[in-house]
């Protein structure tokens, strides 16, 4: 059962919206969004890039700076290595075109998924060294391989890390201490001593700050950073990154970018998936396109979703766009069998009474792990780890839920891994096959979830009835955009509505298409997608239903209509 909660966050609407020329209900929503201080408040709601912190704040970025610029110098080889997410491929697609902007004599390599899993590898390290190769530069990894870059700085390479996973660390009497590999420069802000005041950007963004401080540094012109924002506001949403600060403006920009991109690998994307006509949303990048890099990384290699962005001419960019959107197909129908068997695992077994659900699917294609993971937090609220059996361990991608860390819950575990990383809300990991049902127990025993905690939670952030709507209002509601982690779609509530009529719509009956009225007689249209017979049910048996709503404006036939987009009800 969800738990209905509006949002109590305190201050003074009404002479927020008189100061900066907004409805009060705006200020509201903003205030639920931890926005406060006129100065946050003007960022919000005008920031733009020129309000971004400078690039040079990153512990060690000059350091980082002045090692390229000598192996620049000295004509010294230089390998990327990325990683095959969305992330990842976006990173090494940034660091590659930087450093070659800047005459470095550059190449890449993508982590295969199942040959070599996540990071630097000691093969890795090996292969470089045959390659002669003098100076490794991490992106989106790096961060937790401390033996692995050991093994490079001994055997006469030069590191620079650039990554944003959290910093491995070790409890001691004194507190938390930081365990970081021994790189000649390690640029992640989340070094408890970077004074950089973004601790929340994605991977491919540090390797973007990087670039801005090399291209400022060899005097290239500053117009030429603009080619980056649309990948920085790419990989911030499939990363699924908070869209607040500093990350909000770049994908603000980069989202006005990315419609009349010069890139022909993500133009011949957005073409295949027919969005070349209509407004590319935060919901597009991380729904529609996005997945459509990641798949290349999961079935087949994250070098075929490099070799897009790279694309040189159409043909080349419509072939692999094409081969990149027909993968993402296959791997839906993946997550689909998948998902069906995760959830007749837990309905069969005892897993049904874990607060912490680690499901082994040996079968898996373990590409797809995390993905499953993420829908069955979402029909049971709770963390989840989806393990799979690989060539030579079992695999596992995590997935949690507000009230639990999952990165800090591994770290007390870690014994039972072979290697592991990731984030509060995502993780993954490798383990041996022994040591699994020892893994789902020791989580479960450490585990503090409370029943409260498992409960899914609605938030309202204004309980507002449909006669307070106007197109005024919409359109105000719409310059909070873009919507995503950390900056959630608007959500509105009213009690006491009265179904006048409804009907079912859409060939799969998903959709709810309701005249409603409120107390004050107010009528509005309302839609719902979802399960639309169920609703229907519900609502013929009420008197009266409440709901929480996002309101828009309908644009039919040429007309213009107020409706709410119902999301919740009971």
């Amino acid at each position: 059962m969800e738990k209905w909660v509006v949002s109590a966050k305190r201050a003074d609407f009404n002479a927020i919206g008189e100061k900066f020329h907004i409805d009060p209900v705006i200020a509201r929503l903003i205030r639920n969004r931890d926005v406060i201080g006129d100065d946050q408040i003007r960022e919000y709601l005008y920031g733009t890039v020129n309000d971004l912190p400078s690039p040079w704040l990153m512990k060690d970025m000059n350091k980082a700076v002045h090692i390229i610029k000598e192996k620049v110098k000295n004509g010294s080889r230089i390998r990327i290595i990325g990683d095959y997410d969305i992330d990842g491929v976006t990173s090494t697609y940034i660091l590659l075109k930087g450093l070659s902007r800047i005459g470095a004599n550059v190449d890449t390599y993508i982590p295969d998924r199942v040959t070599d899993g996540y990071g630097i590898h000691e093969h890795l390290i090996k292969k470089a060294c045959e390659d002669k190769i003098d100076t490794i530069v991490t992106c989106d990894n790096g961060i937790s391989a401390y033996e692995e870059i050991k093994t490079a700085r001994e055997a006469g390479m030069h590191v620079i890390i650039t990554d944003h996973h959290e910093i491995p660390f070790t409890e001691t009497k004194d507190g938390r201490k930081m365990k970081i590999p021994p790189a000649d420069a390690v640029i992640n802000p989340k070094q408890y001593d970077c004074p950089y005041p973004n601790k929340n950007l994605c991977g491919a963004v540090v390797a973007f700050k990087f670039v801005m401080a090399l291209y400022e540094e060899f005097g290239i012109p500053s117009e030429e950073i603009d080619d980056y924002y649309e990948l920085a506001a790419f990989a911030t949403i499939g990363d699924v990154m908070d869209l607040q600060g500093e990350n909000r403006i770049l994908v603000k920009e980069g989202l006005k970018r990315l419609k009349n991109t010069g890139n022909l690998g993500l133009k011949a994307l957005i073409k295949a998936n027919g969005l070349e006509d209509g407004k590319i949303t935060a919901y597009h990048v991380g729904f529609v396109l996005g997945p459509c890099i990641n798949a290349s990384g999961r079935l087949d290699t994250a070098a075929r979703a490099l070799a897009l962005l790279n694309a040189k001419n159409q043909d080349e960019a419509a072939a692999l766009a094409g081969d990149l959107t027909a993968l993402n197909e296959s791997r839906k129908a993946l997550t689909e069998k998948g998902k069906e068997e995760a959830i007749h695992l837990v309905e069969t077994t005892d897993l049904k009474y874990d607060r912490v659900l680690v499901i082994f699917l040996k079968d898996c294609h373990e590409s797809v792990a995390g993905i499953i993971a993420g829908r069955i937090r979402e029909i049971y609220h709770k963390p989840v780890f989806i393990l799979t059996r690989g060539e030579q361990c079992v695999k596992g991608s995590g997935r949690s839920i507000e009230s639990y860390s999952m990165f800090e819950e591994l770290v007390k575990c870690k014994d039972l891994m072979i290697q592991f990383g990731g984030h509060p809300m995502a993780a993954g990991l490798s383990i041996e096959e022994k040591n699994v049902e020892m893994f789902r127990k020791t989580l479960n025993e450490n585990c503090s979830l409370t029943n409260e905690d498992l409960k899914p939670k609605v938030t309202i952030d204004v309980p507002m009835p449909i006669s307070y709507i106007t197109k005024e209002l919409v359109e105000q509601i719409a310059i909070l955009e873009p919507f995503g982690k950390g900056n959630t779609k608007p959500v509105f509530a009213q009690k006491g509505l009265s179904v006048l009529e409804s009907s079912i719509l859409g060939k799969n009956r998903n959709v709810l298409r309701m005249k409603l009225m409120d107390p004050y007689g107010t009528v509005m249209d309302g839609i719902y997608f979802g399960d639309a017979e169920k609703f229907s049910d519900f609502a013929a048996q009420k008197q009266r239903i409440s709901v929480t709503y996002y309101p828009e404006v309908n644009h039919y036939r040429g007309r213009d209509s107020l409706q709410i987009v119902i999301q919740n009800y009971c």
